[in-house]
This record gives C-alpha cells, sequence and structure tokens, in this order.
C-alpha cells in the first residue's frame, strides 16, 4: 500500500512481487480510507455538493419494489 501511495504502478509492484497476473497483486492491494477520500474529492461535480448520496423517496419506492 506504501509504494501506491508514493506513485509506484500496480503492474510494477506485480514484477516486483514475481505475480503472473495482475489479479493477484490486486489481492494485496486494498486502497486505504485515505487513498479512497481523495479518490471521492476528485469525484464532486463542479457545481455538486459534497457529501453522501441521499436517493428520492419515488426512488427507494421503485427500488423496493424490485
Amino acid at each position: 500500500m506504501e509504494l501506491l501511495k508514493i506513485g509506484v504502478d500496480c503492474a510494477v509492484i506485480a514484477l516486483w512481487l514475481g505475480h503472473e497476473s495482475m489479479d493477484t497483486t490486486q489481492i494485496y492491494l486494498h486502497a486505504s480510507l485515505e487513498l479512497k477520500e481523495r479518490a471521492l474529492e476528485k469525484t464532486t461535480p463542479i457545481n455538486g455538493h459534497p457529501g453522501r448520496y441521499r436517493p428520492d423517496d419515488e426512488l427507494m419506492a421503485f427500488l423496493k419494489g424490485l
């Protein structure tokens, strides 16, 4: 995880570990909460409001009916 934090590419980490497949490497590369928060900050729309999505009652009723 520390290597990801400093910007080392996942493919390079896989090579260093000797993994044949990137799928094997992904098992060990769990994003930290800090990394997830930084990624979410980048997805906030320009005119949007930051925070958690709250679906409206109509959508919830539809989903419950499935």
